[in-house]
């Protein structure tokens, strides 16, 4: 059994509680047999920030953005199943 857990963290004073819902949709989607689980937890002060088994992997503070969702699917997989493919959500390289 998988115990990869997905914590998003949203400021409930900037509403932010639907862009959270849908990230955490997007995840369990794309990871259904990957994750243990994926919980919202609202927090104040502008925060946005998603963890990994309690390891940062975004913050919308640090970033200056929020996360677009592949991103966030691609840092998810680099962690839990390194060799699996994410079809379009996935980065193309060019080389230039």
């Amino acid at each position: 059994m998988s115990r990869y857990i997905v914590e998003i963290t949203y400021c409930t004073q900037c509403r932010w509680l639907l862009r959270a819902a849908w990230l955490a949709q997007e995840l369990l989607t794309t990871f259904e047999q990957d994750l243990y689980s994926v919980a919202l937890r609202p927090g104040t002060g502008g925060i946005f920030e998603v963890r990994l088994n309690d390891e940062l992997i975004f913050s919308r503070k640090e970033a200056g953005r929020f996360p677009e969702a592949k991103e966030i699917k691609q840092l998810v997989r680099d962690k839990v199943d390194p060799d699996r493919h994410l079809g379009h959500s996935d980065k193309t390289t060019t080389e230039n």
